[in-house]
């Protein structure tokens, strides 16, 4: 007999009062318009490790949704993803109350520097104990350029060129400025470093330029677990070439199997173990203690998903005005610089015609990713299911009516799960890495990219100070 996989979970999240589901922030058992206190990410924490999920992923966007309508009222006026703020600041709180869950967080390249960035990672890898994860984004939004002071967004494939720059100077920060043991902390002698083993960082790329020390000495993992979630032709070269955890969306079966395999063949192409990915899709799961109890909790949900600011978000996230369309009317494929992984899904992908309204419903089509309403045994089944057909990981959990969405999945799901041997018992030792990939050790492993980037190693890019 084949032994069942177990599955891995991560409480999908935002520091907003919407995240991919707008609207329901007013359900009046929703606490999410409270997600700029601490209260409600400790709660969120303990939930999460509660239920002994492998992280909190959070999500953020850099600029508002104002493609819908030729602007940000519609985005403004629902609260969808709007207002937000730097997900960076809540971690170490959430860290502070929970020994295990790691933390997924999303930072925009982008409008970022090297050298600034990787202390700011290394500091939270510190604070968390080794339990901090990057997911790597390099932005879609045309507001957050200009907010930025630009004209506009970088072409889509051009933001993966820096990326691939950003990502060089990072590594070698992370990875070979500092030796191991270079910290000291000598009190006899009064030597905290040892500056022989300190090394200058020279980067001269095409996008980014550092010479320097990294400002902070090794954390428990060097270089933070790294998640991706590009589907498009040139995301998926550049997640199966860095990521160590990969965020894809798919509506079927087939479109989540074919995006799985392609990755899993690239990452072989470039030298890694493909298994050395963790593929995450994303799940809305609506789950109560019977079917129509299940079905029941789905309808009162639908009522108070807002169409509009939906339809604001995934206005957003294609690039496509879906103000002008009839919502009988079918999405076509147009070229997209913004997410164009979820045109191609709702699209050429698509084994049917997608209408634009249903894109703003609480459904299968509106999740754009597996979609589970029923009973824990139902759950069970649909999400064991869709992981042997698809060759996926485990599933990013889109936040619903917090925090009673969530608890009901560990009250309900997580316990039917063990019981079929398809969910741990309890956590691993070590970091996030090594929960992750058991055995692994605390740091890259050797065949991934940014290990080349170690002091000592062929190219790594460093110059010992004095």
């Amino acid at each position: 007999m084949t032994q069942q996989k177990q599955l891995r979970f991560n409480a999908f999240n935002m520091t907003a009062p919407s995240h991919n589901w707008a609207g329901l922030w007013s359900h009046p058992r929703d606490t999410a318009a409270d997600y700029n206190t601490l209260d409600f990410w400790v709660d969120l924490a303990r939930t999460a490790e509660r239920g002994l999920m492998d992280g909190i992923f959070l999500a953020d966007v850099f600029g508002v949704y104002d493609v819908f309508g030729g602007n940000a009222d519609t985005a403004i006026r629902t609260g969808a993803q709007l207002p937000n703020t730097d997900p960076v600041l809540i971690v170490p709180t959430m860290a502070h109350v929970t020994q295990h869950i790691g933390f997924g967080v999303t930072a925009n390249l982008t409008y970022e520097h090297p050298y600034q960035f990787a202390r700011r990672f290394s500091m939270l890898d510190h604070l968390t104990k080794g339990r901090v994860g990057w997911n790597i984004v390099t932005g879609y939004l045309d507001s957050g350029a200009r907010g930025m002071g630009h004209a506009g967004n970088r072409l889509h494939d051009d933001r993966y060129e820096a990326g691939e720059d950003f990502l060089a100077a990072t590594y070698k920060l992370w990875e070979g400025s500092w030796e191991d043991d270079a910290a000291v902390r000598d009190r006899a002698t009064g030597v905290f470093t040892d500056p022989r083993k300190v090394h200058r960082v020279v980067h001269d790329g095409p996008y980014y330029k550092v010479d320097g020390i990294h400002l902070a000495e090794p954390s428990p993992q060097r270089t933070p677990v790294l998640y991706q979630a590009g589907t498009s032709g040139r995301g998926k070269a550049f997640a199966a070439r860095h990521a160590e955890a990969i965020f894809l969306n798919g509506q079927t079966r087939p479109i989540l199997a074919r995006a799985v395999r392609q990755i899993r063949e690239q990452a072989q192409a470039f030298g890694r173990d493909p298994y050395d990915i963790r593929v995450f899709s994303g799940a809305t799961v609506i789950v109560a203690p019977t079917r129509a109890e299940a079905q029941e909790l789905h309808a009162e949900y639908r009522r108070y998903v807002s169409l509009e600011g939906q339809l604001a978000l995934v206005s957003g996230w294609t690039g496509i005005d879906f103000s002008t369309f009839d919502p009988q009317q079918a999405v076509e494929y147009v070229k997209s610089n913004a997410i164009q992984s979820m045109v191609e899904n709702l699209t050429v992908n698509s084994e049917t015609p997608i209408k634009v309204g249903d894109l703003g419903t609480l459904s299968p089509t509106g999740a754009r990713s597996p979609f589970v309403v029923g009973s824990p045994q139902d759950v069970a089944d649909e999400l064991i299911s869709w992981a042997q057909d698809t060759d996926i990981d485990g599933y990013n959990l889109f936040r619903l009516v917090s925090p009673e969405s969530l608890e009901a999945f560990v009250d309900l799901v997580v316990p039917e799960l063990q019981s079929r041997g398809a969910y741990k018992t309890e956590y691993g030792a070590g970091t996030l890495r090594e929960k992750l990939f058991p055995g692994s050790g605390p740091k890259l492993k050797a065949s991934h990219p940014g290990a080349g980037f170690r002091y000592g190693a062929p190219v790594a890019g460093a110059r010992r100070i004095g």
